[in-house]
């Protein structure tokens, strides 16, 4: 398997991702509701492990890989923040529309419906995702050693995608969507996470300089998404321990994989 071409592995990994994805979305054929308690505790557990994620597998292998005329802590921050930038200007920009009740469409002013609009934001949300574990397999040309932390990566984002699948398409349904409208948006929530993997990879298959800037790129549109979104959204209500506790088991089981299986 490490001797597939990397652009190959990538796709492998977000079709896999994709795939827990609409695995979690199909929940909706067999639950109509969620109980909010429950729903909090799987956004904070998918926020605990993108945080993770972005140490272990993307932050950390960055800063080993930082060997040029630049103390290694440049790269690192530039591409870190450089992300968190991207994500910002993207949510600016981007029409779109949260799940969560009450919520009011965000970006440029558009006629989309509501449920484009919904795609829209689930879009914005998986991008960071698909190129963390992209560019992470894109980087085992340069460092073989990645191997196993891009799986990992992308083992880690397939747990946290089945709660999200199931946390979209869930309550869609209450909203009074039918079931199969509501698991193919659910489902949608990782249908780019294969192409923005295929590209992560080609990027750092094509630039090898600039590998320790993609993975902190990377982890800092995940982060941004984990604090943007994710976290005050698990927040909502006032019983917090459970999504909190959610946030600390999702990040100790990401940390448990990643050092047990690299």
């Amino acid at each position: 398997m490490r001797e597939q071409n990397p652009i190959i592995l990538a796709l492998i990994g977000g079709l896999f991702t994709w795939g827990v994805t609409a695995l979690g979305a199909a929940m909706v054929f067999f639950f109509k509701t969620i109980n909010k308690h429950i729903l909090d505790a799987m956004l904070g557990f998918a926020g605990g492990v993108m945080i993770a994620a972005s140490f272990w597998s993307l932050l950390l292998p960055a800063l080993n890989m930082s060997t040029g005329p630049a103390p290694a802590w440049v790269p690192v921050t530039v591409g870190f923040l450089s992300g968190g930038a991207f994500l910002y200007f993207a949510d600016q920009l981007l029409p779109h529309l949260h799940i969560t009740p009450g919520s009011y469409p965000e970006g440029l002013h558009t006629h989309l419906k509501r449920s484009a609009l919904m795609i829209l934001a689930i879009t914005l949300h998986n991008i960071p995702e698909g190129l963390s574990f992209g560019v992470a397999f894109g980087s085992i040309s340069e460092n073989p050693a990645q191997f196993t932390a891009a799986v990992t990566l992308a083992l880690g984002i397939g747990l946290q995608n089945f709660p999200e699948g199931a946390a979209v398409s869930i309550p869609l349904r209450r909203e009074g969507l039918t079931r199969w409208k509501s698991f193919l948006i659910g489902q949608a929530s990782g249908m780019v996470e294969p192409a923005a993997a295929v590209l992560g990879a080609a990027l750092a298959l094509g630039i090898h300089s600039i590998l320790p800037y993609a993975l902190s790129f990377a982890a800092g549109a995940m982060i941004f998404v984990v604090v943007e979104e994710m976290i005050p959204e698990s927040q909502e209500i006032n019983h917090r321990h459970l999504s909190t506790l959610g946030t600390m088991f999702g990040f100790a089981l990401m940390t448990f994989l990643d050092v047990t299986l690299g």
